[in-house]
């Protein structure tokens, strides 16, 4: 295994009776990533996560943390995560500080640091003045991030958040994304799921798209545009009509990937790149039509993850 790679996965494959859950899938998490393992409810996030956890063994694979195997070493693995499942139990009746006295306490962290590092982890998570409160008062986004405390309090090098933001409202969201930027700014390597593409893209370096088991795509964002052939679509209204002859024409231009018309209707896919726009736009009009109105639709991450999702770009 890579030096580089913190989390990886070869052929690692899980099996619930006839349902194959994880089918043989590869993954390579570097070190000091955040890597979102995005994909539709029941692609496999969960499972593999559970896997990675030392939680469940797989069926056929393996599967490395920190050049720890899952398998042959789980205790090694078990000190290297903080793992945060995607439904999790408190203590309601607990004071805050109290849940997180009892599990520095079951990770055996030294009783003399522990008081310091119960107050690192409130502070790293914003919860602070909630030190005093009851566990069963907090709301559910408060609790998400005291989760989040509890596999943060011995200070892992790799982070394992299986939907951390579900069931959170849109400002309990946004202050999840700001925690996990300053865990990443503090050489944490995070490997999160969601079935939403939108809520990882901006925290994500990385991105992996699951779906029944298998692996479509995996790379950066960028890449992963790439992968999808994103690009512009151009609607255009040409004054006078003409737009089918206008089609046919832009055929000839370079970089054109599709062009279709329709009385004064144009539409025109193309790269995402200004110059083919402004050759399709000079062609036009050295063609002598007069474009009226023209506008932009470029491809969304959504778009892309519906497609790979779906199989289109497999």
């Amino acid at each position: 295994m890579s030096a580089q790679t913190i989390i990886r996965t070869e052929g690692l494959t899980v099996r619930y009776g006839s349902l194959t859950a994880v089918d043989s899938l590869d993954l390579d998490v570097p070190e000091g990533a955040v890597y979102g393992l995005v994909g539709p409810n029941g692609a496999g996030k969960t499972t593999t996560m559970r896997v990675l956890a030392t939680l469940l063994e797989p069926d056929e694979g393996r599967a490395w943390v920190c050049e720890h195997e899952v398998i042959a070493s789980p205790r090694e693995v078990r000190r290297s995560i903080g793992y945060m499942p995607d439904f999790f139990g408190v203590y309601d009746h607990l004071f805050v500080w109290e849940y997180l006295e009892l599990f520095g306490e079951l990770y055996r962290l030294p009783r003399g640091k522990l008081s310091e590092r119960i107050g690192e982890v409130l502070a790293d998570c914003d919860l602070e003045v909630k030190r005093e409160a009851m566990v069963g008062g907090l709301s559910r986004g408060m609790k998400q991030r005291l989760c989040l405390a509890r596999a943060l309090l011995p200070d892992p090098p790799v982070l394992i958040l299986d939907e951390p933001a579900s069931g959170v409202d849109p400002k309990g969201r946004y202050e999840i994304r700001l925690l996990l930027r300053r865990l990443k700014e503090q050489g944490k390597t995070i490997l999160i799921s969601s079935h939403i593409l939108l809520e990882l893209a901006e925290i994500c370096d990385h991105i992996g798209i699951i779906e029944a088991g298998k692996l479509r795509a995996s790379g950066s964002l960028e890449e992963l545009v790439a992968a999808a052939e994103a690009g512009r679509l151009l609607h255009l209204r040409l004054v006078g009509g003409g737009a089918e002859r206008a089609a046919e024409v832009l055929q000839a231009v370079e970089g054109v990937r599709e062009a279709t018309g329709r009385g004064d209707a144009l539409t025109v896919r193309i790269p995402d790149r200004d110059e083919v726009q402004a050759e399709v736009l000079a062609r036009l009009v050295g063609e002598g039509f007069r474009v009226g109105y023209v506008s932009e639709e470029h491809t969304n991450l959504e778009a892309i993850y519906h497609r790979l999702t779906r199989g289109e770009l497999a």
